[in-house]
């Protein structure tokens, strides 16, 4: 059963309350990065057989095998994984960032220059669930940004290969090249680089606990994305709201993790009974009712309110990854939002939405990192350099303001890199 909150009857930190994954996993997982560091190929085969319970005669999936698991797509499935990469395409490219100059008349030229990440590494989880939405949303941005080469790793089934529909949505969002690896270990790969797997500059994509860790201990040798955490939800919704429907969308999250977060902050008292109750009628039917049960009854809520606008006070507090505005003018709150990883608006905008078709990325910020991050973009998979240019005349004009800010610093040598320039000149 879902437990319900009064707003103000209990401390906000209660309300905020996530809970944690208890597992100590960075000892294991700066294990398997030394091992996979040293002996490459090997390691990666070998927690491939223990953890993935998997022998693949290759690492590296074969470009034919991508084509192959696309020309036996089933062609409804590849008409929907199309139209929604159009869409994903569409809504990122608005993103593409360009160079600019800005040319003073005193002899100052300033620009910025984009340069695309040259070798950027997609994981796609594996496991309990297949994901082809993750590799469109991860690839079609870096297409566009115009990264010289996408690689991606997958664990593989028990039979040795990568999900067919994985290596289709790869080949229809243009993935280069493809191996079979999970895990940290396959973090550890794309990190350091083995015989077979290339060193990446950046890793992107969400993965379990371990992979999170991973992903956190290789910063810095690596990019990355964000830490991902368990995936969340929390609905705002009034009176006048159908509890079938937004039972259904807190359930749409639950069934991904049992550590998943499902919130519903709602003003009505008659929503948050019928909300609950539909929870109870709708689980049984999930073909995951063990892992949205355990999601709901360890991290679900129901916070009661006294309007709509303290209920999204709350919600910026919690910082969602997706905040659903089940209101007729969703619009009119949407200034209040300030802490929310996507906002799906109105009635008819369920979150599942955004996981698969509307176009807007799927890859967000967890764990209440959306008080200072965004979703995956185009700016993710690109670098911006500064440049300056100045003349002597320009350069001589403000050496004295340079030299003198230096010097209240106590940087001596700043200062006479500026004023060595024109020495000769005040000695003549």
């Amino acid at each position: 059963m879902i437990r319900v909150f009064k707003a103000g009857e209990v401390s906000l930190s209660e309300i905020l309350a996530r809970t944690e994954d208890k597992r100590d996993v960075a000892g294991t997982v700066a294990a398997i990065l030394a091992d996979v560091r040293q002996n490459g190929d090997a390691a990666l085969r070998r927690y491939t057989k223990e953890l993935d319970h998997a022998e693949p005669e290759e690492i590296e999936v074969p470009a034919s095998r991508l084509e192959q698991a696309l020309a036996d797509l089933d062609p409804e499935l590849r008409a929907v994984l199309e139209a929604a990469a159009d869409n994903i395409r569409a809504f990122h490219s608005r993103q593409i960032r360009n160079n600019f100059v800005i040319s003073e008349k005193n002899g100052v030229i300033l620009g910025q220059k984009i340069t695309p990440i040259q070798r950027v590494a997609l994981y796609i989880p594996g496991g309990t669930a297949a994901y082809p939405s993750t590799v469109l949303m991860n690839c079609i941005p870096a297409k566009l940004a115009g990264c010289a080469e996408i690689v991606m790793v997958s664990p593989p089934t028990c039979r040795g290969d990568v999900n067919p529909v994985i290596l289709a949505a790869a080949r229809l969002a243009g993935v280069d090249r493809v191996f079979r690896c999970g895990g940290a270990q396959a973090i550890a790969a794309l990190a350091c680089g083995t015989e077979t797997v290339p060193r990446a500059d950046k890793i992107v994509g969400p993965g379990n606990a371990f992979v999170a860790e991973a992903k956190r201990q290789v910063y810095g040798q690596v990019g990355i994305d964000v830490i991902a955490g368990p995936s969340e939800i929390l609905v705002v919704a009034d009176g006048a709201s159908d509890p079938r429907h937004v039972a259904a969308d807190l359930l749409s999250q639950a069934e991904h993790d049992g550590n998943a977060g499902a919130v519903l902050i709602t003003d009505s008292q008659a929503l948050a009974e019928a909300v609950s109750g539909e929870l109870e009628r709708q689980l049984v039917l999930l073909p995951r009712e063990e892992i949205a049960r355990a999601s709901i009854e360890t991290n679900g809520k129901i916070i009661l309110t006294g309007t709509i606008p303290e209920a999204i006070a709350i919600a910026n507090a919690l910082a969602p990854e997706h905040l659903e505005l089940c209101l007729d003018n969703p619009f009119d709150y949407l200034d209040q939002v300030k802490n929310a990883g996507s906002i799906f608006m109105g009635r008819y905008c369920p979150e599942a939405l955004g996981d698969y078709f509307a176009g807007p990325n799927h890859t967000l910020p967890t764990s209440g990192a959306a008080r200072y991050a965004s979703p995956l973009s185009v700016d993710d998979f690109i670098k911006k350099s500064q440049f300056t240019y100045y003349t002597g005349p320009a350069l001589s004009a403000v050496s004295g303001k340079i030299a003198a800010f230096a010097r209240q610093e106590g940087l001596e040598g700043h200062a006479r890199s500026v004023l060595s320039r024109f020495e000769e000149e005040a000695q003549a």
